[in-house]
């Protein structure tokens, strides 16, 4: 049987990788939902802000839309646009602040060539092609590992597509950081907040940076696992 192969000592890290993410989900959600009933000075909502900040940078040309949910904004690249949760869009807080700039910032990442962010876009399509090709190719490979050793290649195929994974949760580190401080400069820049409330909003962005970290934590443990349970298995084959 296989499934042995998948219950050793590596399993233990990526229940902490994944313990590390679930703490880090919660805290930005604390974090976002205390600060939403912070209120700015000026009245700002989030769908102001990234406004001012595209037009700060010359992008008059990116919309700012709506899209539901909670904590779902994003900055699509292939439609270059810019849409925002209903927690943020037309929310006055410093958390929906600093949440619109940052999603700004990665427009101004791709309006100016950023090229972590070139890197992230272009390997999407075979990243998403290896994660669903990955686990098929592992349980394969170990399921026939002792007809040859053909199915174990297949079986480390499958984990240096799950490896993508893990190449695309390190570049997106970067660009997600960028991002924040692009929003946070811009933020102080053009006056959206005064020194207080930016602290709030960092704070808010910090959090928010950790979700990053935590996922790239938990695919380099699995990716280590992955191979770790293949390479055992090529060892009790041979």
């Amino acid at each position: 049987m296989f499934w042995p192969y998948f219950v050793d000592a590596s399993y233990l890290f990526v229940l902490l990788a994944a313990v590390f993410s679930m703490i880090a989900s919660a805290q930005v959600n604390a974090a976002f939902r205390k600060y939403s009933g912070v209120r700015p000075a000026s009245g700002m909502t989030g769908a102001d802000a990234a406004r001012q900040v595209l037009d700060a940078n010359g992008l008059y040309d990116v919309p700012v839309e709506r899209v539901s949910g909670n904590l779902t904004d994003h900055y699509d690249p292939r439609t270059r646009v810019i849409r925002l949760s209903d927690s943020v869009y037309g929310a006055s807080s410093v958390a929906a602040i600093g949440v619109a700039a940052h999603e700004a910032g990665h427009a101004v990442q791709h309006a100016t060539g950023y090229f972590p962010l070139k890197l992230r876009n272009a390997i999407v399509p075979v990243t998403n092609l290896g994660s669903r090709v990955a686990m098929p190719l592992i349980l394969l490979g170990l399921v026939f590992a002792s007809a040859g050793t053909i199915f174990t290649d297949i079986a480390y195929a499958g984990v240096m597509c799950y490896g993508l994974c893990v190449i695309f949760q390190l570049v997106t580190l970067p660009t997600e950081f960028n991002a924040s401080r692009r929003a946070l400069r811009a933020i102080e820049d053009g006056g959206l907040l005064d020194r207080g409330e930016l602290a709030d909003s960092a704070k808010v962005l910090r959090a928010a940076a950790m979700t990053y970290v935590a996922a790239l934590a938990v695919s380099i443990t699995q990716f280590l696992r992955l191979l770790s349970v293949v390479s055992r298995s090529d060892r009790r084959r041979r």
